[in-house]
């Protein structure tokens, strides 16, 4: 029975949508970029490692928080999953991580493995200071430098691309904190978003995703397209309406954006001319 419960609460406990959402990200953005079918793959398997040993390790550094407000939704306080278990499962995550991240290149996997040590900061110790939102920034905005310098020539990418990464990684750490905002205060995580509030930390959320788009469609050189415009403008409505409310709902309004920015990264990519990262 208890492997079973441990089966079963596993999957849930690493976080599984930000997960799957960055890590398709990560692969699109690597086959766009040029890597082939191995090397997107490898890229791929590489942020999908770091992003499970993200999740777990989050799981497992909020059991007592958990605990104490009563977080049946969490896996570990359902008791679907074994803190033994969870603890292994982000150790293993991690360690896979590091080769498939290196077979990138040497410079592509220590940029790559930056960002996880980042998120893996974030939940042991930066979560609860002010500075909550840099490691969102630095993962976030790392990730595309990941997929380029595994390319020929080892390039940077471009500097709209970097910013519109971490603009997007630090408005959904303020999305994402909105619906516990009252319960990590009440358990002591004080992050900037638990200084602020609710209501601006709302602001902030739907302000740095809109400028995440701003990005990617004013940024990359030639005329933007109509869908980039159709974008910037269906961001703007879409986030002033739903960064309002409480709730999972801004969360779940950043990835829809964060998807409709990938389509339109990929657009962008393939009317500039080969290679199409290197600015």
């Amino acid at each position: 029975m208890p492997r079973r419960r441990t089966a079963a609460g596993l999957p849930a406990a690493c976080h599984p949508l930000p997960a799957a959402a960055v890590t398709l990200f990560a692969a699109a953005l690597a086959a766009a970029a040029g890597r082939g079918p191995l090397g997107s793959a490898v890229t791929a398997a590489a942020v999908a490692a770091g992003q499970l040993s993200v999740g777990w390790c989050n799981d497992r550094a909020d059991l007592r928080r958990d605990l104490a407000t009563g977080r049946r939704d969490k896996p570990l306080v359902a008791g679907t999953a074994t803190p033994a278990a969870v603890t292994r499962a982000a150790a293993l995550a991690l360690l896979l991580c590091v080769p498939l991240s290196l077979a990138a290149g040497p410079l592509a996997g220590a940029v790559h493995l930056v960002g996880v040590a980042a998120a893996w900061a974030y939940n042991l110790r930066l979560k609860a200071t002010a500075v909550s939102w840099l490691p969102y920034a630095v993962a976030f905005g790392l990730l595309p430098a990941f997929v380029t310098l595994g390319l020929p020539g080892a390039p940077w990418p471009p500097g709209w691309l970097t910013a519109a990464a971490a603009l997007l990684g630090a408005g959904a750490h303020f999305a994402n904190v909105l619906p516990d905002i009252e319960d990590d205060r009440a358990t002591g995580v004080l992050g900037l978003p638990q200084r602020l509030g609710a209501r601006w930390s709302a602001a902030f959320a739907g302000t740095l995703v809109l400028g995440s788009t701003a990005a990617l469609v004013l940024g990359p050189p030639g005329r933007a397209t109509a869908y980039g415009w159709g974008l910037l403008g269906a961001t703007a409505v879409a986030l002033l309406l739903t960064c309002r409310r409480p709730g999972r709902l801004p969360f779940r309004a950043v990835l829809a954006v964060a998807a409709a920015d990938v389509l339109l990264l990929l657009l962008r990519l393939g009317a500039l001319e080969t290679p199409p990262l290197p600015a």
